[in-house]
């Protein structure tokens, strides 16, 4: 309801004032003629009990309102006035018993008068400790707005960037094995991850792991290996067609090493055979199946030789192992993603995956590990 206002009215309350402020304090007393503060010296004081005419008090009263729904719009962190309390706030303006006149509305009288309303959205610059508040619940409002810029963030990096994936290694590696079980029954599963045919997710995170493979584990180390020696490019290509190697100890001889072309105590001679196969897809080439290559090399050539090929073949002899895997199962009539989990589950359970693993990261350490060429 409305308040009921003593024969005294206070207009501005000095607690609520700093004591140098040039507002005075006045006092209005029932039946006296109507004070006007300074800013309001403009208009006349009245002899009578009647104030300004009812159109200025009603024009002040909607220029005051006006200004009042600009501040809540801006202030979208406040509830927002209702109806209703607007109107009851509007009422609460105006003195009920006893009126000598109307005063116009001034942004005081509003904060005093109708603070039960208006305190909601309504921030008085002056007072430090609403401005705390009111900071305090934008920073509260924007927290989960934060969290969801910085979820999209990292969506985006992982999308646009997926080499900078922070998965496990182990998980990548496990993928992978599965990928290999899959195209060893279905000997187009690899081609098809690759030309971007498969849109499932699991496809997607395979082809990831597979890319991680290659340009995180593998690449760098070998091109690492190759540009820390002294190897000829032809001896290099010999070495990447051929996926199985053998290092034979022979008797030394002072000849030119075939790896570096350089004149060495050469007591190793590198056999070199197997099919060519395509890098990505994994499918081996039938031409000239059973073609060899033997070649003496030096000592240090001899080992650059074991490290570097252990590590450019390890994909395709995971692949092999993988396919020996799907065909001494012996299950027929199983569907492909039935058979993949069930195998799957096999090489995890005893240690087969594992190991796989164990080699790879045996394998890195020894090309990080290889000491430059003198």
């Amino acid at each position: 309801g409305k308040r009921k206002r003593l024969n005294t009215a206070v207009l501005y309350d000095s607690d609520d004032e700093s004591e140098d402020s040039d507002i005075v304090v006045r006092k209005v007393f029932a039946k006296r003629h109507c004070i006007m503060d300074e800013d309001e010296s403009s208009e006349e004081q009245q002899p009578d009990k009647t104030c300004p005419t009812e159109n200025v008090s009603t024009n002040r009263k909607q220029k005051v309102f006006a200004k009042l729904k600009e501040l809540a719009k801006q202030r979208v962190t406040r509830r927002s006035c209702s109806s209703e309390n607007c109107e009851d706030s509007n009422g609460e303006a105006e003195i009920e018993e006893e009126p000598l006149c109307h005063f116009p509305l001034t942004p005081t009288e509003v904060s005093e008068t109708d603070s039960d309303s208006m305190k909601d959205f309504i921030v008085e610059e002056e007072d430090d400790d609403d401005d705390d508040d009111n900071t305090e619940h934008i920073k509260s409002k924007n927290q989960p707005q934060q969290k969801k810029l910085n979820t999209s963030n990292s969506e985006l990096l992982a999308y646009y960037v997926p080499h900078l994936s922070r998965c496990d290694h182990y998980v990548h590696f496990k993928r992978i094995v599965k990928a290999f079980l899959i195209n060893a029954i279905d000997d187009t599963f690899l081609s098809s991850l690759y030309d971007g045919t498969r849109k499932k997710k699991y496809a997607k995170d395979m082809l990831l792991s597979l890319h991680y493979l290659d340009d995180r584990f593998i690449q760098p180390r070998l091109e690492n290996l190759i540009s820390r020696s002294r190897w000829k490019e032809r001896y290099k290509e010999r070495v990447d067609c051929y996926p199985d190697v053998r290092i034979v100890l022979k008797n030394p001889e002072n000849v030119s090493c075939q790896a570096c072309e350089l004149n060495r105590y050469c007591k190793f001679n590198v056999l070199l055979s197997g099919k060519l196969y395509n890098s990505r897809t994994l499918e081996a080439d039938d031409f000239m199946p059973d073609d060899k290559q033997v070649l003496k090399v030096g000592v240090v050539c001899a080992d650059r030789t074991r490290v570097y090929h252990n590590l450019r073949h390890f994909k395709y002899k995971l692949y092999v192992d993988c396919s020996s895997v799907t065909k001494l199962d012996g299950v027929e009539d199983e569907p492909v993603k039935d058979t993949v989990e069930r195998l799957f589950s096999q090489l995890e359970a005893n240690g087969w995956i594992q190991k796989r693993y164990n080699d790879l990261e045996d394998y890195m350490n020894d090309a990080d590990s290889f000491q430059e060429e003198k």
